[in-house]
């Protein structure tokens, strides 16, 4: 059985979490804790993962 390389992230009870699309001339995925100053990931959004693939 292969491993899950994704680990599993532990959230401060106060964290609000987001998500959205930033369109442009490459289309970016973009979840930030806003929280936290520079909290956030930011990945092509044909490289990111569909719902179903994330459950």
């Amino acid at each position: 059985m292969e491993p899950d390389p994704v680990a599993k992230a532990e959230l401060a009870d106060d964290a609000e979490v987001m998500a959205s699309v930033e369109e442009g001339p490459t289309e970016q995925f973009i979840v930030a804790d806003i929280t936290c100053d520079d909290a956030y990931l930011s990945v092509p959004l044909a490289d990111a993962a569909s719902l179903p693939a994330w459950r």
